[in-house]
């Protein structure tokens, strides 16, 4: 009869580091499940999208307003008309000027929310928060974050299939 050799889950190091001794390396812990994360990621890249592409469309109404002295206004006569200011405002139709800033700024408070929820559920330094959030202010620096972001968080669930939850 042969001996049948056994197999022994690898103890935690005594100093408590969370490093086995045959990985070496820590067991990362999440702020949330695998699932939770993902979802988080999924409202980051579409809110990412909506914020860049109303940040290009504020561009467009500051080269319109402090470029050619006019205000984007859509009906009151034509589709879509460059009209002075004070022409703007009494010409009847909607200003399209003004709502692109104040749905951009909607838009980029909950930008801010997505950022922060993607950033506490995979526990990235500050900076990363920051270098985020910095990507719905600097016109088309969001889609390169997203890009970035989206591949190092993905990179992350890949590495550590068997980090736990916090609850």
């Amino acid at each position: 009869m042969k001996a049948v050799p056994t197999v022994t889950e690898p103890a935690l190091d005594p100093a408590g580091t969370g490093r086995t001794p045959s990985k070496g390396k820590p067991k990362r812990r999440f702020g949330g499940t695998h699932a939770q994360i993902r979802s988080a990621l999924t409202f980051y890249k579409v809110l990412a999208y909506a914020t860049g592409v109303m940040l290009l469309l504020v561009v467009v109404e500051m080269v319109a307003k402090y470029g050619f002295d006019s205000e984007i206004v859509t009906g009151g006569g034509a589709p879509l008309q460059f009209l002075p200011e004070v022409v703007a405002e009494t010409a009847g139709g909607l200003n399209l000027s003004t709502a692109v800033l104040i749905v951009h700024g909607w838009l980029y408070v909950v930008y801010l929310i997505a950022d922060f929820r993607l950033w506490q559920f995979l526990r990235w330094p500050f900076s990363r928060f920051v270098l985020i959030a910095l990507g719905g202010v600097v016109p088309l620096l969001s889609f390169i974050v997203e890009k970035r972001i989206h591949r190092q968080a993905e990179e992350d669930l890949v590495a550590h299939p068997e980090a736990a939850p916090r609850y």
